[in-house]
C-alpha cells in the first residue's frame, strides 16, 4: 500500500511544529516572539526597506497580522516607518531596520544558518539541492492545484 499522502502529510505538519518550536526558543533569547521571525528576516534581507504589502506577500501572512508584527517591532524600537510626502497613504510606507534591528538580525541569522546546518547534518551538498528544489517543485504544484480546483467550484 502506497502511504505517501501520510507520510507527506505528517512530516509536513511535523517539520512545522519543530520549526515553530524553534522560532519560539531562538526568538526568547532577543526577548521577542516566534511570529517576528519572518518580518525581521525579510527586513534584513532588504536594507532599503519593505512596505507591510510586500512583507504580507513575502512572509505568507494576512495583513493583520504583518500590521501587528510590524507596530510591535516598531514600539521595540527594532524597526522604523519612513513615511511618504503626502502621509496619505501608509501602505506605502517603507518599514526599515533601526541600528538595534540590525543587530538583532545579526544574531537572528547566525542562530538561522545553525539551526539549518544541524537540520542538514548527513546530507551532502547535492542532496540539499536536490530536496530544496523538489520542496519548491511541490510547493508550487499544489498552489496550482489549489488555484484550478478553487476556480471549479
Amino acid at each position: 500500500m502506497d502511504h505517501r499522502f501520510e507520510t507527506f502529510s505528517l512530516s509536513i505538519l511535523e517539520l512545522n511544529r519543530y520549526l515553530q518550536k524553534i522560532k519560539e526558543l531562538e526568538m526568547k533569547q532577543f526577548g521577542l516572539k516566534a511570529s517576528h521571525t519572518m518580518c525581521l528576516y525579510y527586513l534584513g534581507q532588504h536594507p532599503e526597506g519593505l512596505t507591510a504589502t510586500q512583507l504580507t506577500e513575502l512572509c505568507k501572512e494576512d495583513k493583520a497580522a504583518v500590521s501587528r508584527c510590524l507596530s510591535q517591532l516598531s514600539d521595540r524600537q527594532l524597526v522604523v516607518c519612513e513615511q511618504p510626502e503626502d502621509h496619505k497613504r501608509s501602505y506605502r510606507s517603507h518599514y526599515m531596520l533601526t541600528v538595534q534591528g540590525r543587530s538583532v538580525v545579526s544574531g537572528i541569522q547566525t542562530r538561522i544558518k545553525e539551526a539549518l546546518s544541524y537540520g542538514g547534518r548527513g546530507l551532502t551538498e547535492e542532496r540539499r539541492r536536490d530536496f530544496y528544489g523538489t520542496l519548491a517543485i511541490i510547493s508550487e504544484n499544489l498552489s496550482d492545484y489549489l488555484t484550478e480546483h478553487s476556480q471549479q467550484k
